[in-house]
């Protein structure tokens, strides 16, 4: 568990710079700026790199938040990725995570940290923080998409976070799609204490 003072702050326009410095020249990784999971097709290989850096930037202009930044000591160094479901339009046609049932899901699509701030928890942080955020907003679950990783993968390869992660932070296996793919899920308790089924 981490012990880094961390705070979080959606991404706003206010925040952009932020988000360019945390993400580099690469767009935190080959041309990304988390723009992965909302193109699909040839329209995020076409875009990789400016296109969809500017892609992004409109989202955030038009008001749109598209996930939270970690800070420690005013400096950013990590991102997380969470909106509703319905916004990352090649979940909806991926065979592997398509929907499990019919239930409104926010999706935690996208971690990124720091290279100097890895192995620290922070990821664990940003779910626990992208669950606050995604409560606060009205949702009763969020899902997410990790990785099951045997040995150290190449963060490239598992941007969706890793299964450990996720059970760290309190989710909890809701299917398994594929042998390395499961769907992890927090089920957020109804305000009269009870939980959902």
């Amino acid at each position: 568990m981490t012990t880094l003072d961390l705070s979080f702050h959606p991404l706003t326009q206010k925040l952009w710079r932020d988000f360019e410095l945390l993400f580099g020249e690469n767009g935190a990784c080959g041309g990304c700026w988390c723009m992965h999971w909302k193109l699909r097709g040839k329209a995020f290989s076409e875009n990789k790199g400016e296109g969809n850096r500017q892609m992004q930037k409109s989202v955030v202009d038009a008001k749109i938040v598209p996930g939270l930044l970690a800070y420690l000591e005013g400096y950013p160094i990590g991102w997380v990725a969470i909106e509703p479901r319905g916004q990352y339009p090649k979940l909806a046609y991926s065979r592997v995570l398509k929907p499990i049932d019919d239930q409104e899901v926010w999706s935690v699509t996208c971690l990124f940290v720091d290279r100097k701030h890895r192995k620290m928890g922070v990821a664990v942080e940003l779910l626990k923080a992208a669950v606050d955020y995604a409560k606060d907003c009205g949702a009763r679950i969020v899902e997410g998409y990790p990785v099951e990783t045997k040995e150290d993968a190449p963060p490239v390869f598992i941007f969706t976070g890793t299964a450990s992660a996720f059970k760290q932070a309190g989710f909890v296996e809701a299917a398994r799609p594929g042998p390395t793919r499961p769907i992890y899920r927090f089920k957020i308790p109804s305000p009269s204490g009870r939980g959902l089924g």
